[in-house]
């Protein structure tokens, strides 16, 4: 974790980011104000025919303080800049904007109050300062008092310009004294008004600054610090977090303690213990596992910097037929070692299997990671734990077997096989197996109707080998599926007309589609999300 500068935030990406946009805001909305009554000044001075009022050097200082601020606004707005940068434009706005309007002040003539303009202007740039820009409350009132000083010279010297004769009837017992004492009182009064103004500021930054720092302090668990929300599933969330000592990003996924239920947490710790015994490398890595005093409990994992096949679909829509295939072996080769330990995932979808270019000597190649073993089954007959509740179907409608919904209880690999010619027709022709206007409409397709052929849906041939192993995976009957993981890993390799998914084939597709979603694209998964339902009729 990165340490708190003296300004109030530490130098991480976070922190940067959430600074640059804090001083935008700050810079747009300080300078629309003083815009905003340059504009009135000047229709006024249009509506009163006062046309020498344009040549005064008051209006265009004014102008100046407001370009000074939408300038640092604007620049941030549109650029990535480093802290240092923001920061040295920030000061640099302030410095111009603050000289402008004393500037401005000193051009004003006394009858109409220049002190008091100045004042309030002022005010709302540091008030306004405290509550956009993330600061400790030193570094706020470090600026108050320098800009105070230019407050009281400029207030002093505004005062000394007093007509002596015209405000002897006001102020008598003021101007009896001499311009100098009358001067000296108003800057006073000034004086008292700003240190207000710095006292508001400064408690602004403390309070604001510290609410920031009890937030970054609640999103640590343990040695972690969670960074941002990547996603959400029927046994948690997960986000993007990094170790405090190690710099390693890191998945998190958390229970809270709304589902911390006793049968969840069993769940929990199942799903924590069973994939952490899993060693194939297409299998995500478990690194840590604890609970908070406050009841999160949390596992974190290894973070893939890829995309899921869901978004991968989003991106780029149906997949190249070597590509489907060099991903659901990958992706069946996983499941051989869950399968051979008594695993059975049962959520097996696009949006729990990610790929990634894994950079080689060769150029990079898509690698496949399974994740999400949440709702996994052990099916071993002794010793085993079975912490399914046999009254509920659990998993996504999109990619469910039909004994998935007929009796979960049953179910054994041939599930996620199932599932994972699913998630194959859904890459080969970029729409779902199965789709209706309801749950119980998408589970009686998976009963009763059969899927049409990838090639028809597609409307272009493929490779007939292939077709067949994706159409054998769907059977209704789960003996005329492929009956383990290893074989169907094996049968993926055996269509020899398929062409080939190469490194460079890999290398652009990343190149072209992997840093940037298109507008409007929806995940391939919205709408359907794993579930468990009790008591449906298994006789529909």
């Amino acid at each position: 974790m990165s340490l708190p500068t003296a300004r109030g935030l530490s130098e991480s990406e976070e922190d940067r980011a959430f600074l640059q946009r804090r001083v935008a805001l700050f810079g747009l909305i300080v300078g629309s104000g003083y815009l905003f009554f340059w504009l009135y000044r000047g229709v006024a001075m249009l509506i009163d025919g006062y046309f020498e009022g344009f040549r005064e050097q008051a209006f265009w200082w004014h102008l100046l303080a407001a370009g000074a601020f939408l300038t640092l606004g604007l620049s941030c707005q549109r650029t990535v800049h480093s802290v240092r940068y923001i920061r040295m434009g920030e000061l640099s706005a302030l410095s111009v904007g603050v000289f402008a309007t004393g500037a401005m002040a000193m051009h004003i003539p006394f009858e109409h109050r220049p002190d008091y303009i100045l004042l309030l202007a002022l005010t709302n740039v540091v008030i306004g300062r405290a509550i956009f820009v993330p600061s400790s409350g030193r570094w706020t009132f470090t600026l108050g008092c320098i800009i105070g000083v230019l407050l009281v010279g400029s207030v002093y010297m505004d005062a000394l310009r007093m007509d002596m004769e015209k405000w002897s009837a006001f102020l008598p017992r003021l101007t009896e004294r001499g311009v100098e004492r009358a001067a000296l009182s108003i800057t006073i009064e000034a004086v008292v008004y700003w240190m207000l103004a710095i006292m508001l500021s400064t408690a602004g930054s403390v309070v604001i600054y510290g609410l920031r720092r009890e937030v970054r302090a609640a999103q640590h668990l343990g040695q972690y610090r969670l960074e941002e929300k990547v996603g959400e599933g029927g046994m948690g969330v997960v986000y993007r977090a990094t170790h405090a000592f190690l710099r390693r990003p890191t998945a998190v996924k958390l229970l809270p303690p709304d589902k911390a239920g006793a049968e969840n947490l069993r769940r929990f710790e199942q799903e924590v213990q069973l994939t952490a015994s899993l060693t194939h490398p297409n299998t995500i890595t478990i690194f840590d596992y604890g609970h908070t005093s406050d009841g999160v409990f949390y596992y974190a994992m290894e973070y893939v910097h890829g995309l899921s096949l869901a978004d991968v679909v989003a991106r780029s829509g149906a997949q190249p037929q070597g590509r489907v295939v060099h991903l659901m072996r990958q992706a069946a080769s996983a499941l051989v070692e869950a399968h051979g330990i008594g695993m059975v995932h049962r959520d097996i979808k696009p949006a729990n299997i990610m790929v990634r270019l894994m950079h080689d000597h060769d150029g990079g190649e898509d690698f496949v990671k399974v994740l999400d073993f949440g709702l996994v089954k052990e099916v071993r007959q002794e010793g085993g734990i079975d912490l399914t509740n046999e009254a509920n179907i659990s998993g996504t409608p999109q990619y469910m077997a039909p004994e998935a919904i007929t009796s979960p209880e049953s179910i054994d690999a041939r599930a996620d096989i199932y599932a994972l010619g699913a998630v194959a027709y859904y890459l080969l022709t970029g729409t779902h197996l199965f789709t209706g206007r309801s749950i119980v409409e998408v589970c009686s397709h998976h009963l009763h109707t059969q899927p049409d052929p990838p090639s028809s849906r597609l409307g272009k041939p493929i490779d007939p080998a292939l077709e067949q192993l994706i159409l054998e995976c769907l059977a209704k009957d789960p003996a005329a599926r492929p009956q383990s993981a290893f074989e169907l890993q094996q049968r993926l390799s055996g269509p020899a007309h398929v062409p080939r998914w190469t490194p460079d084939d890999a290398r652009s597709w990343w190149e072209t589609h992997g840093e940037r979603l298109p507008t409007g694209a929806a995940p391939a998964d919205a709408g359907f999300v794993t579930i468990e339902l009790d008591g449906i009729d298994r006789r529909a």
